[in-house]
């Protein structure tokens, strides 16, 4: 290991910024979007081959496919390093500051679109929305709420002075401009350094709003900006994807918890970022509270800053341990991957300066290459090495395999089930042209369409009946759960009164209340799953039913696959703080200011029921009613789907001009070979998801 220690310390090292070493670790990714182009050249084919109205069908799913873009949240402490680590993921060192003061409640999301050079192509920069700047100023965003419900004046008075600050701030910055940029979105077709500190980092405090060499300085609209979006074209990246770079979790300012809540539900993979000096302390309770309602194949932490520990071959698998236990003790997701690295040593390796590496983060960096680099890779070169031993390889790895896995795969499932079902009635309504004949049956294509149109709203009324059937069992499950949480936290305070008097504060852990609400979605979830996936092969079944008796033998040839039924979002919300987080402060407050235990009881039951109720409001409606929309949403799109079938096949027997635009004559069985290798080509490409095909 002496020859990295020199390398790094006296030798100039080869650039690693080869597409190659940048792009390690993103294979599976890589797969992906071979799948994903083999697919589109299928829908291209199938699209030329298409009448009119399964053309239209086609295009649209050629435009999903062409907009999907799988998204990874990256979520830690203040100073943990995640915006720097977000940059070596972009493959660029300085793409965003990594000096964002907590203040800035900003979520960037870098767009990567790959491409054969790096460049930026635009940015788009929300504003915030009048009422969420009133909400922050009357209450003091959600903290003031449990502050004000809980009666601790001071601690609110501190969080409403904070806002009152930034709002005077930014009023000087911005003069009569203030009101009207509230809910406006600037968009630019480039972004540099200097634009992106405008927007989202703090700046200083402005004098005077006429003077127009300060609009351009760092921080002018950073206190109202509420989001921004960055779009680049990025060398390594092998598919589009999405990092979004949240707020600290433990800024208390703003509405950091709502937004970092947000951005969770947006993404079912996250990447924790915690310091090795830090790892999982106390500020992170919220943050394992927010995680612990996501599958553990979804959440990935990544234990940053490891060039700053002594002795990283002995600490880190003693912080790994540590981990394990604090996830274990908080119900959090105890078989998530744990990586460490270093986000310096990755940006000091894209940035080819290496050599500048502080005398401490080299001997860090030669300590732990003593254990993390196997013998048989020794003969890596010291550049090789350091960016092994980041700890990128690594986390681009984990990240590729569970966007595959989780958001890829899925996608592409159903549009390329979408592609048989349209194939099949090309192939069906090709039977009908080649052979020249005409069906048994006496119905017309308006009969038939309306008989159609008859189906689709039974089923859909169906599914709808199922699912509220469903929410309802849920409703009372939850409340039952908020009752009896209510009971147990009120005995166990008139025990502990009844033990230990009023001078010691009592302590009550709602972690049980969201483990009974967990459960409670988790069982509504899997019945409505079940629910909806009977009702799709009821449809599937019916329609096919309907295309036989109505166009005979012609459509043997198509395939009817029940459409996959989506996975119900994380219950995230189960994350929001509960008055009873919080031990210490306002809280201990609280308990010297009260006295008599009748007192205690009565107001406690009145404070945690006031609290909750907003909550729980919101946990038994907002879930639910997402996911029966999604579930209704893939009958719809299957019904819909459907309706293309039957116009295809009705007008291609029928209609004389469209079977001449369509293909006659010699044409027709080389055609007809065409779409019988294009749905085999496209039933290959479904052939993973094992699901089971009803034919007519």
């Amino acid at each position: 290991m002496n020859q990295i220690a020199h390398s790094i310390q006296a030798e100039r090292l080869d650039p690693l910024l080869a597409q190659s070493r940048l792009g390690a670790g993103l294979e599976p990714l890589a797969a992906f979007a071979e799948r994903s182009r083999a697919l589109d050249a299928s829908l291209k084919a199938l699209e030329r081959l298409a009448g009119d109205a399964a053309a239209r069908a086609v295009q649209k799913l050629r435009a999903e496919l062409g907009r999907f873009e799988p998204a990874v949240t990256v979520l830690g402490q203040v100073k943990s390093g995640k915006t720097t680590l977000v940059n070596a993921l972009a493959g660029w060192s300085d793409l965003l500051p990594a000096d964002v003061n907590p203040w800035t409640s900003v979520v960037t999301s870098l767009h990567l679109i790959p491409g054969a050079q790096r460049k930026e192509i635009g940015a788009r920069f929300q504003m915030m929305k009048a009422d969420e700047w009133d909400r922050l100023l009357t209450k003091g965003g959600r903290l003031g709420e449990l502050a004000q419900r809980a009666d601790a004046g001071g601690e609110l008075e501190k969080i409403r002075q904070q806002i009152e600050m930034m709002r005077d701030k930014s009023r000087r910055r911005l003069g009569k401009r203030f009101e009207l940029l509230l809910g406006q979105e600037h968009e630019y077709g480039y972004f540099d350094r200097n634009l992106l500190e405008r927007y989202i980092c703090l700046g200083d405090d402005f004098l005077s709003q006429t003077d127009s060499a300060a609009a351009g300085k760092q921080g002018w609209f950073a206190d109202i900006t509420r989001s921004a979006d960055l779009y680049l074209h990025c060398q390594s990246m092998p598919f589009a994807m999405c990092i979004r770079d949240t707020p600290g979790v433990n800024d208390t300012f703003l509405m950091r918890e709502q937004i970092s809540i947000a951005a969770v539900r947006d993404s079912r993979v996250c990447v924790v970022v915690l310091s090795a000096h830090q790892a999982l302390t106390s500020v992170d309770m919220g943050l394992i509270r927010m995680i612990s309602n996501l599958n553990a194949r979804d959440v990935i932490i990544f234990v940053n800053r490891v060039d700053e520990l002594q002795n990283p071959s002995v600490q880190i698998p003693e912080i790994a341990r540590s981990i394990r236990e604090t996830l274990a003790a908080h119900q959090g997701p105890t078989e998530a991957e744990i990586i460490f690295g270093s986000a310096y040593w990755a940006n000091k390796a894209q940035s080819e300066t290496i050599e500048d590496l502080t005398r401490a983060s080299a001997a860090a960096l030669v300590n732990w290459a003593e254990t993390a680099i196997p013998d048989q890779d020794l003969d890596l070169s010291p550049a090789e090495m350091v960016w092994r031993l980041s700890g990128l390889p690594a986390l681009n790895r984990a990240i590729a395999s569970r966007m595959v896995s989780s958001l890829c795969e899925p996608h592409l499932r159903r549009i390329a089930s979408a592609a048989v079902m349209i194939a099949g009635s090309l192939q069906a309504a090709h039977t009908v042209r080649v052979a020249g004949s005409h069906t048994d049956t006496s119905r017309s294509l308006p009969q038939i369409t309306q008989m159609l149109g008859v189906l689709i709203r039974q089923q859909t009324l169906a599914l709808t009946r199922d699912l509220a059937g469903i929410t309802a069992a849920y409703h009372d499950r939850v409340d039952r759960a908020h009752a009896s949480f209510l009971e147990r936290a009120t005995h166990s305070l008139v025990t502990h009164l009844e033990h230990h008097g009023e001078e010691v504060v009592w302590e009550y852990d709602p972690a049980g209340l969201r483990i009974l609400l967990k459960s409670a979605h988790s069982v509504y979830a899997a019945r409505a799953q079940v629910a909806a996936v009977a009702r799709y092969r009821t449809a599937v079944e019916e329609v096919a039913e309907l295309l036989y008796t109505s166009f005979g033998d012609c459509v043997e040839g198509i395939e009817l696959a029940p459409p996959v039924a989506p996975d119900a979002p994380a219950p995230v919300s189960l994350a929001q703080t509960i008055v009873l987080d919080f031990n210490d402060g306002w809280w201990r407050s609280w308990w010297r200011r009260t006295r008599g235990y009748q007192a205690f009881s009565e107001r406690f039951h009145a404070m945690i029921l006031a609290e909750t109720q907003g909550f729980m409001a919101t946990f038994k409606t907002v879930p639910p009613s997402d996911f029966n929309a999604l579930l209704e949403g893939a009958l719809k799109d299957f019904l819909d789907q459907c309706r293309e079938i039957v116009a295809e096949i009705g007008n291609s027997g029928k209609d004389k001009d469209q079977v001449q635009r369509l293909g006659v004559g010699t044409e027709v069985a080389g055609r007809k070979r065409m779409i019988e290798t294009l749905l085999t080509d496209l039933r290959d490409q479904v052939a993973l998801t094992q699901k089971d095909v009803t034919s007519p």
